[in-house]
């Protein structure tokens, strides 16, 4: 049974009093953790202290002052890049993240809009970047970049200790700073393309840590490892969450080291996004392409009983499979991943509910939560004690946060509107906006739409803005389709098409490397992406796919037609958003003419 450390002093009141906290009631010797030189290093909690106060006096020798705006650009997280954010909250500067793949004229938006004095890049290639980008702008930017030995290095990082004349001046600034001083500006564009600066302050933030220090089973004798972009609200949060629960910080190199970080850091516990765990069960699925009858019908067999999980009481015939399946296969993908992570909190985009099974069986207990940058991010999570966990659904509202459906329809589905201490402030330089998303009663409009089911969880059905209507008078809401044909192995990426039109259609991008390991087992020479798209014993697979997944739907939400795209979305290209959801707009602009094609 999982047990919860019920922590009810937490009494801190600002983001970077997390460290006096840790110091106080949680002293770690290895608090933040970084691998150089084939081998891990840790700062303790003491020496985080020291010298995010000598980064920070630093920046007040350069003149800054509170209110003055810093660009971030990191892609994963660091411990220098937490150093250099409580160096910032310290004298008050306001930390603004830009995703590493934004768009020049989004970036410029953003400079344009803080006028920011200072960027700091997490290498030479953003740092050139950056550069090339801000050179026409009219406010002065100093740029920097994190990538030791190399032009532009961004020295002050390494400092290590303040002297006490310069202390002197950090505390006089300090203790001006309150819990509601804005914290940070967090740009979002989402699907619309057009980025809005969302104003958080310290108590925002603050009151989601609070709350999540109550809800996860994580102890300070605990590793956690963080390789999510920092760029993001929900992986910043989190590391400052998990400096609050007292537990050791590893932060991952890069995205092709994330298997070595994982067997080498053994973490107990991970934040998470859906397309991180399905490539992991996709990566078992290939596996059993290359064994031989028997050990191909024990995985699967193993996947398909994981698969029937579910938290509580389970039957005994099922307890006596999902232990089998346990031993004789499952266990292996806990021992891949260091064998002692037990838990996984999944955000950021929708969980297909049988990888939550799945993961379960094998012993990772996997939650999904909802939440957004304009709700510093927490709105929901299911829990980690039996009977409170639900797949399918985001969970129950965090403490210090109430949920409403407005205006629900017969099934009970409306807009998500959202009130609590972590809801922003508003957007920055924006005021027609926020009389759009906020109610005359102070709900926040999220401009999602969902219900609750089984009395207290709340299930996403799709964006307000998304759902569309057929030419036959049909509603069609196309994030729970897209996910359902995106269970296949085959199906990399879906959008799905109709508005306005006589029957639903899908852009479709392959999964392609699953995709090729199959040609090869059917005998059908694999040339390439752009060719095998037109492929007719290919395109004959993808429609018994699809034909497969449209049995279990109404027959108006059955694909009816589909375009196999030939290369993935990008966000480079504008079609993906940094969180990689599909940008619709852009992709029906994109593939206007092959779309046009099906309904002719």
């Amino acid at each position: 049974m999982t047990t919860i450390t019920k922590r009810t002093s937490s009494n801190f009141q600002r983001v970077f009093d997390i460290v006096l906290y840790q110091q106080q009631k949680y002293p770690n010797t290895n608090a933040l953790n970084y691998y150089a030189g084939a081998t891990w290093h840790g700062y303790s909690i003491h020496e985080v202290q020291k010298k995010t106060e000598a980064l920070a006096c630093w920046f007040i020798e350069q003149g800054y002052r509170p209110g003055d705006k810093i660009i971030f650009v990191p892609v994963t997280g660091s411990a220098d890049w937490v150093i250099l954010d409580l160096a910032c909250q310290q004298v008050g500067l306001i930390v603004v993240p830009v995703h590493p793949t934004a768009h020049a004229p989004e970036i410029e938006v953003i400079f344009r809009e803080t006028e920011a004095r200072v960027c700091i890049t997490a290498d030479t290639a953003l740092y050139f970047k950056f550069q090339t980008i801000i050179t026409g702008l009219d406010n002065q930017v100093n740029i920097y970049h994190l990538q030791p030995g190399e032009k532009g290095f961004f020295k002050p990082i390494t400092l290590t200790k303040a002297t006490d004349k310069e202390l002197i001046k950090l505390n006089s600034i300090r203790n001006t700073i309150t819990e509601n001083d804005v914290l940070t500006i967090m740009y979002t564009s989402g699907s619309s393309g057009v980025p809005k600066g969302v104003v958080l302050t310290h108590h925002n933030v603050v009151s989601s840590i609070k709350s999540i220090l109550t809800l996860l089973p994580v102890e300070p004798k605990h590793r956690v490892l963080s390789f999510l972009p920092f760029s993001h609200i929900f992986e910043r949060v989190a590391a400052y969450a998990y400096m609050a629960f007292g537990v050791s910080v590893y932060f991952s190199q890069n995205k092709d080291t994330f298997a070595h970080d994982f067997r080498t850091v053994r973490p107990h516990f991970c934040t998470s996004v859906p397309r991180v765990l399905e490539k992991m069960y996709d990566f078992m699925l290939e596996q059993t392409l290359q064994r031989n009858w028997l050990k191909r019908t024990v995985i699967r067999w193993a996947m398909e009983t994981g698969k029937l999980y579910k938290p509580g009481t389970l039957k005994p015939m099922l307890l006596i499979k999902l232990a089998l399946a346990r031993i004789l296969v499952l266990s292996q993908w806990r021992k891949k991943l260091g064998g002692k992570i037990r838990y996984m909190v999944v955000g950021a985009a929708s969980l297909r509910p049988e990888i939550g099974r799945l993961f379960s069986a094998a012993g990772i207990f996997v939650v999904e939560g909802y939440g957004m940058t304009e709700t510093a991010p927490f709105i929901s999570v299911n829990r980690f004690e039996p009977g409170l966990n639900r797949f399918g659904t985001v969970g129950m509202a965090i403490p210090g946060v109430e949920i409403k459906i407005d205006n629900p329809n017969e099934d009970g589905e409306g807009e998500i509107l959202v009130k609590g201490e972590n809801v922003m402030k508003g957007y920055f330089k924006r005021p027609e906006l926020n009389g759009e998303v906020f109610t005359p009663e102070g709900w926040f409009r999220t401009g999602d739409v969902g219900r609750i089911v089984y009395e207290r969880f709340l299930k996403i059905t799709d964006r307000k803005k998304d759902i569309f209507k057929t030419s036959a008078g049909k509603y069609i809401a196309p994030l729970p389709l897209q996910n359902h044909f995106m269970q296949s192995s085959f199906i990399q990426r879906c959008l799905i098409i109709g508005f306005q039109r006589p029957y639903v259609t899908a852009l479709i991008v392959p999964n392609f490397e699953w995709l090729e390991k199959w040609c090869v087992q059917e005998g059908i020479h694999w040339t390439a992406p752009e060719f095998m798209v037109y492929n007719i014993k290919v395109r004959e697979k993808f429609k018994q796919e699809i034909d497969l997944f449209n049995e279990e739907l109404p027959n108006f939400e059955r694909i009816k037609d589909f375009v196999l795209c030939h290369q993935d979305w990008s966000i480079e290209a504008g079609e993906l958003t940094t969180t990689l959801k599909p940008v619709r707009h852009l992709l029906m602009e994109h593939y206007q003419k092959e779309i046009d094609k099906m309904y002719e």
